[in-house]
């Protein structure tokens, strides 16, 4: 029997995502995201909702580009200090620990100890309610060399870090239970 929990905003795993951005002044700015995802395939876009109150939010707007990185589990708690703290409060990257580095293709910036980062072009924005979602062509990948197999990150290798809305929980991958479109011919 099924028992109704009324609208939720709940899909399990939920990905973390790191959004980097430049300010006004070119200052390096992250933010954690858990609400987005990969939106299209042709041409690869990614999407990423976003409160209008947040500087990412002003910067997406500013710089019409930004990186989604994707931590692994090693850096749990710093993706959960990128989503508790303000960028307009101070420099969280530096207070990490963490690296920023300008990306080649866009200005925008990406995170050096994260196994790998998406490069986007703003493509749409719909604004939603208290979120917008920001719609991002994806103009390339970079993955750590070690981490690709078969030309993509590998994702046990890379070992990235989810979220569970329900539970207020991160989490890291478990065991492979199969291929796509091939277990599912048995």
């Amino acid at each position: 029997m099924f028992k109704s929990l009324g609208p939720k905003t709940i899909i399990y795993p939920a990905p973390v995502l790191i959004v980097g951005t430049y300010d006004k002044t070119g200052r390096p700015n992250v933010m954690t995201v858990a609400w987005g995802g990969i939106s299209c395939s042709d041409p690869p876009c990614v999407n990423i909702s976003i409160r209008k109150t947040r500087l990412t939010y002003e910067n997406i707007l500013e710089h019409r580009v930004f990186t989604v990185n994707i931590p692994s589990k090693d850096f749990a708690a710093e993706a959960d200090y990128f989503g508790m703290v303000s960028g307009k409060k101070g420099d969280k990257i530096a207070a990490a620990g963490l690296t920023p580095v300008r990306s080649s293709l866009i200005y925008a910036p990406y995170l050096k100890e994260f196994p790998f980062f998406l490069e986007c072009r703003l493509l749409n924005s719909c604004e939603l309610g208290v979120h917008t979602l920001f719609i991002g062509e994806i103009l390339d990948l970079k993955a750590e060399e070690s981490l690709v197999e078969d030309g993509c990150p590998s994702f046990v290798k890379t070992a990235p870090l989810l979220y569970a809305p329900g539970q207020q929980g991160y989490y890291a991958p478990g065991e492979f239970l199969g291929r796509a479109f091939s277990l599912g011919k048995k």
